[in-house]
């Protein structure tokens, strides 16, 4: 592959597009196309596929297809095939009117296959999937041919024609390439084309008894959508002779290219499809939706923008080597979207009552907050302050350290946006726990300063009693403890290595009243103690908040020190 890197490795494929359009390959046209297989949710790692493939159309002025490989009835459906069209769609991306089904062409690869018997290139074989793997070989021995490789043209047609007729049962026979069962690439050594698979298709019915592999479908459907440029993950490196050799064997004008990326992976995080279908068919996560999956589904529950993932994904760049990428790169990048455009609220996690003694009882004052201050645009709303309120149980101490700045008995805070108070007393339940605290308000100081001056350490979030909104809200970690958990020992479960503690319900939380009726999807910014938002369990009366991360940048830091 290292004729294929440029000098910048991270945007080799760009250079390649790049050298080929300058010497008039394909007429010095651009098109790609994004192939997903409709059996299950879009992740993360896909993102990086989708946003290669449709940006490298755009920056050189071509097309890119989303076509979906659905070869594999068995476990496809057109539920997974509405899903990922909406999540491409989510991240931002459009294909117009440039959307195909590698079912639309199954009568045409039919045909190529029918083409390569008559031109002694294929043949159906009677040995079952054990006979075929041991005749395979290995990489240092060449493979065995099969009793049924030399059949005439005329009985291979009749057995494919029957083949399809749906004579035969799953395993019975297959159809064949005839290349070269002693080659170097192991690919190359007869590789199975079409097999017996009597599943219902979503598109197609039950027309089609017999379905082609990938390796024969894929090229085929590019040459047939005259794709110029077939960007693939690294697995498929191996792939590519094979690739060739079909579209060279059926004799396409125009021969598309395949090129190969190293595909995403990312710590504390599985994108093995199996592996994701297990957490979910297992009922270790809530669904492809959960906020705590790599999918683009779950992603988007949690509160992730297409805009942070579309800067992740560039941000990584492209190499042909497979490497792995902190989480925390990830989580710098929703970080600084939401920093942009997420509007700040106050919510408080767990309760601690705060009664100011000398605030009447039936006043209500109505103070400014601002809404964002990355973006005065945004404008400041109102926040009712009262007699009561809560603030963060955490921000409390009775016998506080040296260093503690926060709130404790005698000690002067402030209250963000509102005033100066001092705690005066604190109320305990029969266990000795702290229950509620009695505080004193400086009336001299609305808005948070204090005209004589002085100056406070601590500044505290807080929400009315009265006014705030009951909330459920849900602390998510990483899925699983492990920083690389698809390294599994032999006979280790992947199940083995799930994080306890990847989810924290909070069952009676409490945020300000700007958050009534707030449609699910609705990110924002709660302050001091990170980003949220609101999860489509949400009712007219409880509030459900997803945890999208927390405000600590530690990608951030991790890239300071790298520079320094």
């Amino acid at each position: 592959m290292a004729d294929d890197e440029s000098s910048d490795p991270k945007d080799f494929v760009r250079s390649i597009v790049a050298a080929d359009v300058e010497a008039k390959k394909g007429g010095g046209r651009v098109a790609t196309r994004f192939p997903p297989e409709p059996n299950g949710a879009l992740h993360i790692g896909h993102a990086k596929a989708i946003a290669l493939n449709f940006s490298i159309a755009e920056e050189f002025g071509g097309t890119c297809n989303l076509r979906f490989d659905d070869t594999n009835p068995g476990t496809e459906g057109v539920e997974h095939v509405e899903a990922i069209i909406e999540d491409v769609k989510w991240l931002g991306y459009d294909w117009g009117d440039r959307l195909f089904f590698t079912s639309n062409y199954f009568e045409q690869l039919y045909g190529f296959a029918v083409e390569l018997i008559e031109k002694g290139l294929a043949f159906v074989d009677d040995q079952d999937a054990e006979a075929m793997r041991a005749n395979q070989g290995s990489l240092t021995d060449p493979g065995t041919n099969s009793p049924w490789r030399d059949r005439s043209v005329e009985e291979n047609l009749d057995l494919f024609q029957r083949m399809r007729a749906g004579e035969f049962e799953e395993g019975e026979r297959v159809l064949r390439a005839k290349i070269d069962m002693a080659s170097p690439v192991l690919t190359l050594r007869d590789p199975i084309m079409y097999r017996v698979q009597k599943s219902h298709h979503h598109r197609t019915g039950d027309e089609w008894p017999i379905y082609p592999m990938y390796d024969f479908a894929h090229g085929q459907s590019d040459a047939i959508e005259e794709i110029t440029h077939s960007l693939c993950s690294i697995e498929f490196v191996g792939h590519r002779p094979l690739y060739d050799w079909f579209v060279e064997a059926l004799g396409f004008e125009k021969q598309p290219r395949q090129i190969e990326f190293a595909r995403l992976n990312l710590t504390h995080t599985v994108l093995s499809k199996r592996y994701l279908r297990k957490l979910v068919e297992g009922g270790h996560v809530s669904g492809w939706d959960d906020p705590r999956m790599p999918t683009l589904r779950g992603l988007r529950r949690r509160g992730y923008t297409p805009e942070a993932i579309r800067e992740f994904c560039a941000g990584i760049g492209l190499t042909t080597r497979d490497n792995t990428i902190e989480l925390a790169r990830l989580e710098h990048s929703i970080r600084q979207d939401l920093n942009l455009r997420a509007p700040r609220v106050m919510g408080v996690l767990r309760p601690l009552k705060v009664v100011i003694e000398n605030f009447p009882e039936d006043e209500v004052d109505e103070l400014d907050a601002v809404n964002n201050p990355e973006d005065e645009s945004m404008g400041v709303r109102k926040v009712p302050f009262s007699r009561e309120i809560y603030i963060e149980r955490d921000d409390f101490m009775e016998d506080p350290p040296k260093k503690f700045f926060r709130l404790g008995p005698g000690r002067e805070v402030r209250l963000r946006y509102a005033y100066f108070i001092t705690c005066v007393d604190v109320i305990k339940d029969a266990d000795g726990n702290v229950v509620e605290l009695r505080c004193t308000y400086d009336p001299e100081t609305r808005g948070g300063d204090a005209p004589d001056g002085r100056k406070v350490k601590g500044t505290l979030h807080w929400v009315s009693a009265q006014h705030a909104l009951p909330a459920e809200v849900r602390l998510y970690e990483p899925l699983f403890a492990e920083e690389q958990p698809g390294a599994l020992d032999e006979g280790a479960d992947i199940l083995d290595q799930l994080n306890p503690d990847s989810l924290e319900v909070i069952e009676d939380a409490r945020v300000e009243p700007s958050l009534a009726g707030a449609e699910p999807g609705l990110g924002c910014q709660f302050e001091r103690l990170g980003y949220f938002c609101v999860d489509p369990d949400s009712t007219a009366d409880q509030l459900v908040m997803n945890r999208t991360v927390t405000l600590r940048d530690t990608w951030a830091k991790m890239a300071k020190r790298e520079k320094k």
